[in-house]
C-alpha cells in the first residue's frame, strides 16, 4: 500500500542527489537526525548492502536494520526495512530537468499484524513531517554541495 510520496526540485546534478539518497555514509551527512550507521555487510553501497541506521526522534534513539535491494546508478535506489511490524519500502528516483534533478521517494508500506495496521494509521503525519524533513534536508545539502563545488572553481 502506498503509503508516502514526496517530491522535490534539487538545483543539482543527478549524480549529487543520487549519491546523497542511495549511500547512507552521504544520506548520514545530509539528515541531522541520523545519527549513528553501523554496516551489516563488508560493501556499503549498491544492492544487497544492508546497514542500522540510527536516529534522532521527539528527543528519543531508533534504530533500523535496512537493506538495500534495487541499484541503478544515478535513476533509483530502494531500501526495505522492517520495523514496528510494518515492512517499510522505500523508493528514492531520481530524474534530470535542465540542470537540475527532481528527487521523488515513494514509500510503501504493509503491516504484518492488525496493531500494525492501526499504528501505521495513527503515526502516518509524524512520518510524512520526517519525511519532508528529511527531503529538505537532502535539498540544502545537495545545494550547498553544488555551490561549494561551484566556488572551488570545479
Amino acid at each position: 500500500m502506498e503509503y508516502v510520496t514526496a517530491s522535490r526540485m534539487i538545483q543539482a546534478p543527478v549524480e549529487t542527489v543520487f549519491a546523497t539518497v542511495s549511500d547512507i555514509r552521504s544520506f548520514s551527512k545530509a539528515v541531522d537526525s541520523v545519527t549513528r550507521v553501523e554496516f551489516l555487510t563488508e560493501q556499503q553501497t549498491g544492492a544487497g548492502t544492508r546497514f542500522r541506521e540510527t536516529r534522532r526522534m521527539n528527543g528519543r534513539e531508533h534504530t533500523t536494520e535496512l537493506e538495500v535491494t534495487e541499484y541503478i546508478l544515478n535513476e533509483r535506489v530502494r531500501m526495505v526495512s522492517t520495523a514496528g511490524g510494518t515492512v517499510w519500502d522505500s523508493v528514492f528516483t531520481v530524474r534530470p530537468v535542465g540542470e537540475a534533478a527532481e528527487l521523488t521517494l515513494v514509500m510503501d508500506a504493509e503491516p504484518q499484524s492488525m496493531l500494525a495496521k492501526v499504528m501505521m494509521r495513527l503515526a502516518r503525519k509524524v512520518v510524512v513531517r520526517l519525511l519532508e524533513a528529511d527531503l529538505d534536508a537532502v535539498v540544502q545539502y545537495c545545494e550547498q554541495h553544488r555551490e561549494q563545488s561551484n566556488a572551488g572553481g570545479h
